[in-house]
């Protein structure tokens, strides 16, 4: 393992399983992240029959006539969901067996995102489906700044460096998809407090995962509390943000649209300008 890692893999998987027994009270982004995918598949003529629930958390991505493969990097998610435990940067399937993968929730956690991502191609099937989201660049902007403010003596990251969703698709045409496709949508919380806010990034698996992080001290803990409860909207509760970016792409396949060729127009920009111009 290298120790050049963003993120710590043993603590994630520990984490992971502690979030498994209660993940039910707290699975309101992923769920936000399934309706989405689940739209985006629903726009899918053709039948995906073999998919990959890639971070899988309980199972609940249950499309209709598929049969679906879990993996998760917990042991606990994927024993519960009958999976196979996995990171999603390491895995263990064949080239070219699945017609879609799914990934909600977990490329924010993942070391080798762009590894991911090529290996995510690399299980599809020719001209197969992937669809994906995650938490993205402009989550948590309130807690990031209070947490900040709360250990002015000490600069230490506490919130996952964030992927915008520019850098996203650049991500997906680095991995090799075709015809890729990265949007955002936005969700907001209230909170009566931080530890509401706190015990749903346990509940989910969101905490943090960064290496050598040391422990907020109980004074850094209440000044974030404070700092927190000082951004409140006047009915005492706090808004947080949450960034979803959603990705789609395709494995290549020839028989999928290409760009047309460079010089191929039939018209002139030149002449389109004009006789625009010429209506006004």
């Amino acid at each position: 393992m290298a120790t050049t890692e963003l993120f710590d893999r043993a603590l994630r998987r520990r984490r992971r399983d502690r979030a498994q027994p209660g993940y039910a009270a707290h699975d309101f982004l992923r769920a936000a992240m399934l309706d989405g995918i689940a739209e985006r598949l629903d726009s899918v003529t053709r039948p995906m029959v073999d998919i990959l629930d890639l971070g899988c958390f309980d199972g609940a991505f249950v499309p209709p006539g598929s049969r679906v493969i879990r993996a998760d990097a917990g042991f606990g998610f994927a024993a519960a969901a009958r999976g196979v435990q996995c990171d999603e940067d390491r895995l263990p399937f064949a080239d070219a067996s699945f017609d879609c993968v799914v990934s909600a929730g977990v490329l924010d956690q993942v070391n080798d995102v762009p590894g991911a991502l090529a290996l995510a191609r690399r299980v599809l099937k020719p001209d197969g489906l992937f669809l994906g989201a995650f938490l993205g660049a402009g989550s948590l902007a309130t807690l990031k700044p209070v947490l900040l403010a709360a250990e002015p003596d000490r600069a230490i990251a506490r919130v996952h460096p964030q992927i915008d969703v520019r850098s996203a698709g650049d991500l997906m045409m680095r991995a090799g998809f075709a015809l890729p496709v990265a949007d955002i949508e936005t969700l907001t919380v209230r909170y009566s407090g931080l530890g509401r806010l706190l015990d749903d990034l346990r509940g989910m698996a969101a905490t943090n995962l960064l290496r050598g992080t040391p422990p907020l001290t109980r004074a850094a803990l209440a000044a974030a509390a404070q700092g927190f409860a000082a951004r409140a909207d006047p009915d005492g509760r706090t808004p947080e943000r949450f960034q979803i970016v959603f990705l789609t792409g395709w494995a290549p396949d020839p028989s999928q649209p290409k760009p047309a060729k460079r010089g191929s127009a039939t018209a002139s920009l030149a002449a389109a300008l004009k006789e625009g111009g010429s209506a006004s």
